[in-house]
């Protein structure tokens, strides 16, 4: 391990790098990166919250929501894992409203200008495409 204690260091590097990936839809270096996140730093919740936005990106909810409870139930002051479990319950049909609360509750509770936009660009989205029957106004008059 004291070979690895020099990367330490690179630790949110590599973890960046993870959501990166996800959002480049390259599932593979995300979990590389996560790996070696885990190397670095197994206890640290973000690894998790990273695994858990992987899945919500491939709408494998429930594993999503696993992820997301696990960070929760360590931290339960996680706001990221919070937001990121509600906007994944609103898109489950049976969870939607649980997750509107989740989302809510965070929005009010939190100071970071960050999770407080993404709660609330999840209500937007939930109350446009996701409750309205047909989903959402449709495209945009040319």
């Amino acid at each position: 391990m004291e070979d690895l204690a020099k990367y330490d260091e690179d630790f949110f590097l590599f973890l960046e790098a993870g959501f990166i990936a996800i959002n480049q839809a390259d599932e593979d270096a995300a979990v590389k990166m996560f790996k070696a996140c885990e190397m670095l730093r197994p206890e640290n919740p973000l690894i998790k919250v990273g695994l858990g936005y992987l899945h919500l990106h491939k709408l494998e909810l429930k594993i999503a929501i696993q992820y997301f409870e696990e960070v929760l139930s360590k931290e339960p002051d996680n706001e990221l894992a919070k937001t990121f479990k509600g906007l994944a319950m609103t898109l489950t049909p049976d969870q939607v409203t649980e997750g509107e609360k989740v989302l809510e509750e965070t929005m009010k509770s939190t100071k970071d200008s960050q999770v407080k936009k993404v709660a609330n660009t999840s209500l937007e989205f939930v109350e446009q495409f996701v409750k309205k029957p047909g989903g959402g106004k449709g495209p945009a008059p040319r």
